[in-house]
């Protein structure tokens, strides 16, 4: 496979950076078209609260059964042009390979039904699970759970997928650690050392696989790095300014799955695809307030302002008073993609995209760095560097400074607790080595304890 390497972006202007448009559209599925004018829902579920064991195997079989029916009975009732189901397998699913494919056989029969009986244009993205961090430190390149991994995928595919993702756990071992202790050298060394690694390594391999089946490789996320500081800065556990420059450093990692095959659409949980969008062109997934049953963020509105794909992130199969959860979110998700749709029909795509940017950008300095000119500022920095450790930093450093320049004109404010924790940012990234292997030699042994080496292709320091 030929590596890719982006020097240049896409949407170099951020005016040209709309939900709905991609320079690369992707079709996919059963005649699913992704950027190319349209934005289409992206439903994604889970079972309730129960066990998942060979006992209750039939009983799980029977809440996807009940999924892809309401799949098909609801797509009709709210006269949906297109839709993205996705199948997220839980961890059973994906140590148990044949569990995962029959799933995926069952969701992609309704949607083939759908399409033959009324023509619903409609695919199947099957998430696996990344389960290498069953041991730690983490075994990334071989023993069990990395060939559970590759047969989940290889049966998924035989099985109907239409294309892959992943939210990959390569580097978090020592981003967890380095989050907790406020140490951007370590989430600098996690997400610009480590993770571009395991990404690589990892999409390799998805990447043949999705060739070998005649599908798409999809994209990964950096779900467990930038969502998870998110989260912590929600319950004040990390400072908002922290979480809003890992998230824009969390980018480069999920960059180099394109530059190893990955071809899109970028994952909902993935908050950094605006960024992937600018460089590569590709449509992305994206949720926000629409994805409230899974989890509260700061970014409801914004979140959407670039979105080729709009999804609620994950619901359970219970039953609310209209229905199953499921049923409500996906009425929720298409009366969105409506809104959208309907302002691209009328030429008024800019109009809904200020409003939806302008009512969370200065909320927060994580709604901020999600804004399009953050975002082409951001990918404009990636891309001028020459390799993944300085595209890392030089994300950082620009998110800093974009967090910066708002606070110095007042238009966004800063408490003084996260004024201090701006001062100190400032000074470690001030105080990066130039050099990622002099950075490597700095940082390695402090985290020693928390990765194998051998995991990253870095055997140099054993």
């Amino acid at each position: 496979m030929k590596l890719r390497r982006y020097t240049t972006l896409a949407i170099p202007d951020p005016v040209e950076l709309m939900f709905g448009k991609a320079p690369n559209p992707i079709t996919c599925g059963f005649g699913l078209t992704i950027g190319a004018g349209q934005v289409f829902p992206e439903i994604n579920f889970t079972l309730p609260t129960m066990s998942i064991e060979a006992q209750t195997w039939p009983e799980v079989l029977g809440h996807y059964e009940e999924i892809g029916s309401m799949v098909e009975s609801a797509a009709r009732r709210l006269s949906l042009t297109g839709l993205m189901v996705e199948f997220e397998l839980l961890p059973q699913m994906t140590e148990h390979p044949e569990w995962g494919a029959e799933i995926t056989g069952i969701l992609k029969k309704h949607l083939r039904q759908a399409h033959e009986n009324y023509g619903l244009k409609s695919a199947l993205r099957v998430t696996i699970t990344d389960i290498r961090d069953n041991a730690r430190p983490p075994v990334l390149r071989s023993g069990k759970p990395w060939e559970q991994m590759l047969e989940s995928l290889e049966l998924c595919a035989d099985a109907g997928a239409d294309l892959f993702s992943i939210e990959s756990i390569g580097g978090k071992e020592v981003n967890d650690q380095a989050m907790l202790d406020g140490d951007l050298h370590g989430v600098i060394f996690a997400l610009g050392v480590l993770a571009p690694r395991d990404v690589a390594f990892l999409w390799e391999n998805i990447t043949r696989i999705a060739d070998e089946k005649n599908i798409l490789s999809g994209a990964d996320s950096a779900c467990g790095f930038a969502n998870t500081a998110m989260q912590l800065a929600g319950q004040q556990m990390l400072p908002e300014v922290f979480a809003a420059v890992i998230r824009a450093a969390s980018a480069v990692r999920s960059l180099v799955a394109f530059e190893h095959g990955a071809s899109g659409p970028s994952k909902d949980c993935a908050y950094e695809g605006p960024i992937l969008k600018a460089i590569t062109g590709c449509p992305i997934s994206m949720e926000g307030k629409s994805a409230t049953c899974a989890h509260f963020s700061p970014i409801g509105n914004i979140s959407a302002a670039m979105c080729d794909l709009w999804s609620n992130e994950s619901v359970q199969n219970i039953r609310l008073l209209s229905g199953s959860a499921p049923e409500a979110y996906l009425e929720l998700l298409a009366y969105d993609c409506r809104l959208f749709n309907e302002a691209l029909r009328t030429n008024r795509e800019g109009m809904l995209q200020k409003l939806l940017v302008d009512s969370d950008a200065l909320s927060t300095p994580q709604a901020l760095v999600l804004t399009p000119d953050s975002t082409i500022r951001f990918a404009r920095a990636i891309v001028k560097e020459k390799n993944n450790f300085h595209r890392t930093v030089a994300a950082a450093q620009e998110a800093w400074q974009v967090i910066n320049e708002a606070a110095q004109d007042r238009r966004l404010r800063l408490p003084a607790s996260e004024q201090r924790w701006m001062a100190r940012m400032h000074g470690e990234l001030s105080s990066l080595p130039d050099d990622e292997d002099r950075f490597l030699e700095s940082i390695s042994a402090k985290y020693r304890d928390l990765f194998l080496p051998e995991s990253y292709g870095l055997d140099r320091l054993d």
